[in-house]
């Protein structure tokens, strides 16, 4: 069975009854190592063609289908169509002509990276595997359309061989007569499959929504005019990143109504949660607001959405600052007693929705992000400020990194604070984000809290992760005598990186404690090593990953981020209590699970954590 990767029902416009068929064929008689899109904007350009296909052997196919009965055709050439609609005469192109100009705008993107051309031969340069293009005539049979044009016509404005009609696409054809119409199309075959490396540079150029990790300056055209000169367009990388298939058909497929998305640690939620905020931006008129916990994720969110150009589309907050907002705009005073002021303006700004002075239903759609760590009564009133006429809403969840509410999981359900998304909750269990050694001694460290249990629709389990990473070295863990000789050795590591070359903006000291990180600021300074320092809200706001300076941050301000190497400090100063010490775990999980590809974690002063930590590195160097 075919892989669609988009849901039909999820697109740009009404899908027609010929479409839904004809799709239905394509997933019923091509085998699963086909994928298929539906409706999906192709390219820099932005083009819509109707379906295209990609098998590893058979190459690119792309098809324009149309439900054009044969009685309201009026004219027909290579280029142009007349057709009759509701009594109007309307010229429209020739589908055929139409399939045949997206594919050359498609291959003419494909062709300029030297990783999918031959590299030598009489085709050096051209494109390495085979592409076709067709059409669909769902609703016009082939004895009618031989009978309607001569064999001469047929040849010059749809040859047989790059057409099927509607009774080559019946429920009971043969699957390799409905293969062999379809491959039919091309005009070669090659003997060879492209690698996934090459299928995922395919997606990477048609699909420059699912790129991971680089701005997007060239979003919605392939050429930009700047003070009037036109711009070449963007350089080719020879490494990709792109979101994986399952990632992809989630994003695509999420649907409308409220939805639940329910990921381990470097699952890829948060990119989710961009392709996302990408498309609802083109769905909406009103605003997108995007809610986390975190400033620092807040940060990060804010310049996807800027290197996408939608900032004035999708508002990204974290939730105590998207309170204050709401309380200056609609002046509504806080009380003077009560608590806290984060907690004060949180009441606030729900007696003020509750009076009617702040009104409900201000977005388009809200998707936040860390909505483990927010309260029932947080999600209440965010729920509350959905506009009903599109009642879209996504949360993405992680029971493993809840580290601001004490409660295990979910201690209420979801329907109880207005989100209805029974039965629509979707899990992504690969982490792509760490290497195998980092995730697997991440959880064997902290598997006293990452129990999996048992859950109803209306809430959420913990889930344990899945490897998708790559290999890379085992995590190092150093004692010492004191805190002053970690931030000493976590110095030296730095300042040894710095020379090498290393960029710095991929690098993170994540802190127990953040007198701490303030002392490696200090010793950083005297070295004359870029660094940003995140003790404070303005620090924490200035945080840009492509920054070249090191990220001295607390654990808390780490959720949502990565880096390639982190260095962890202060882990015997940490509480291990009966009362503290399964929150702190998942304090440390959070934190290991930052790294990417290094992880380097230090103490001084012994606790259990502490011995934890030297047992399980021992047991790993004894059986390496």
């Amino acid at each position: 069975m075919a892989r669609f990767i988009n849901s039909l029902t999820q697109n740009r416009r009404n899908v027609t009854p010929g479409e839904r068929r004809f799709a239905k064929r394509l997933e019923t008689l091509l085998e699963d190592d086909y994928l298929c899109w539906f409706d999906v904007p192709v390219g820099p350009a932005r083009h819509y063609p109707d379906f295209l296909i990609l098998h590893p052997s058979r190459g690119l196919l792309l098809l324009e289908v149309k439900d054009w009965k044969l009685d309201i055709i009026r004219r027909l050439d290579k280029i142009s169509a007349e057709i009759c609609v509701n009594g109007a005469v309307k010229t429209v192109a020739n589908p055929l002509e139409q399939a045949r100009s997206y594919l050359n705008l498609v291959i003419n993107t494909l062709g300029r990276d030297p990783q999918l051309c031959e590299p030598e031969g009489p085709y050096q340069g051209k494109i390495g595997f085979p592409y076709g293009y067709g059409v669909v005539l769902t609703n016009i049979t082939r004895k009618q359309l031989d009978g309607a044009l001569s064999e001469e016509e047929q040849s010059l404005v749809l040859p047989g061989r790059l057409v099927i009609c509607q009774d080559e696409m019946t429920e009971s054809v043969d699957a390799m007569d409905f293969q062999e119409r379809l491959w039919g199309m091309f005009q070669y075959h090659f003997n060879r499959r492209l690698t996934l490396p090459q299928i995922e540079r395919i997606r990477w150029h048609l699909f420059p929504e699912i790129r991971i990790g680089e701005r997007q300056t060239t979003f919605f055209t392939e050429f930009e005019e700047k003070g009037g000169v036109r711009q070449e367009p963007e350089s080719i990388p020879d490494l990709i990143r792109v979101l994986d298939l399952q990632q992809e058909q989630l994003a695509r497929s999420l649907g409308g109504g409220h939805r639940v998305i329910h990921g381990v640690a470097g699952s890829g939620k948060t990119l989710i949660l961009g392709f996302r905020c990408v498309h609802l931006a083109a769905m909406f008129h009103k605003p997108i607001l995007v809610l986390c916990y975190n400033i620092t994720l807040a940060a990060r969110l804010r310049i996807f959405v800027a290197d996408r150009g939608l900032e004035d589309r999708v508002n990204i907050h974290h939730f105590h600052e998207w309170c204050g907002e709401q309380l200056r705009t609609y002046h509504v005073e806080v009380p003077e007693n009560g608590g806290l002021v984060w907690d004060r303006q949180v009441k606030a700004v729900i007696a003020g929705v509750d009076a009617g002075l702040i009104p409900r239903a201000q977005y388009g759609a809200i998707l936040i992000d860390e909505g483990h760590d927010f309260e029932p009564e947080w999600l209440k009133l965010v729920t509350q400020m959905v506009d009903p006429e599109t009642d879209s809403l996504l949360l993405l969840y992680d029971d493993a990194q809840s580290i601001y509410r004490k409660s295990k999981g979910l201690d209420f359900s979801l329907s109880s604070v207005g989100i209805k998304a029974s039965g629509r909750t979707s899990i992504l269990r690969l982490n792509y984000r760490n290497t195998r050694e980092i995730i697997h001694f991440a959880c064997e460290f902290s598997s006293r809290v990452l129990d999996a249990k048992a859950a109803d629709d209306d809430h959420i389990p913990v889930v344990l992760p899945e490897t998708g990473g790559i290999s890379g070295p085992g995590p190092a863990y150093r004692q010492f005598e004191s805190i002053g000789d970690e931030i000493a050795y976590a110095t030296k590591c730095l300042k040894a990186w710095y020379e090498r070359g290393d960029f710095l903006g991929e690098m993170a000291v994540i802190c127990m404690n953040m007198d701490h990180g303030r002392r490696v600021a200090h010793q950083l300074q005297s070295l004359g090593i870029p660094h940003l320092l995140m003790a404070e809200r303005r620090g924490k706001r200035s945080y840009d990953p492509r920054s070249n300076r090191v990220n001295i941050l607390s654990v808390q301000s780490s959720k949502g981020l990565e880096f390639r190497s982190v260095i962890f400090i202060g882990l015997g100063q940490i509480d291990d209590s009966e009362e503290e010490a399964a929150q702190n775990m998942k304090l440390i999980y959070v934190g290991m699970t930052r790294a990417k590809e290094r992880l380097l974690m230090t103490a001084s002063g012994r606790n259990g954590f502490t011995e934890r930590l030297g047992l399980m590195v021992t047991a790993k160097c004894a059986v390496a």
